[in-house]
């Protein structure tokens, strides 16, 4: 892009940088909406949190099943709640990472799909 623009390589950054919304925001907003890596990044990203919020419903069903077990349960759901946390925001800067230094990680699942829908 050069001077007209961000640089490729920032542009698939800030892709990951407020989740879905930038996402959708690359997807839509011309000429970075040309760009198949630009493209590849956003609807990775979108995946990801979709996948993300995904999980975060199942740990939700978990733990109102879990929360019948009187002190393991209890425990359970923290370790649930505190590995999303950890998963989820270590792999948005990983990602973030990656795609800043013009290296294209592909998630497996959801890296496939982003790549057809690029």
């Amino acid at each position: 892009m050069g001077a007209q623009g961000l640089e490729e390589n920032v542009a698939c950054a800030l892709c990951y940088a407020l989740t879905v919304l930038t996402g959708i925001v690359f997807l839509v907003w011309a000429p970075y909406n040309q760009n198949k890596l630009i493209r590849f990044h956003a609807f990775q990203s979108i995946f990801f949190w979709v996948a993300m919020m995904g999980l975060y419903i199942v740990a939700m069903i978990l733990s109102f099943i879990l929360v019948f077990i009187p002190v393991l349960g209890h425990l359970l759901i923290i370790l649930i709640y505190i590995g999303l946390m950890v998963a989820g925001i270590g792999g948005w800067l990983f990602l973030m990472y990656k795609a800043y230094n013009k290296e294209k990680f592909v998630i497996p699942v959801i890296g496939p799909l982003a790549e057809k829908q690029a």
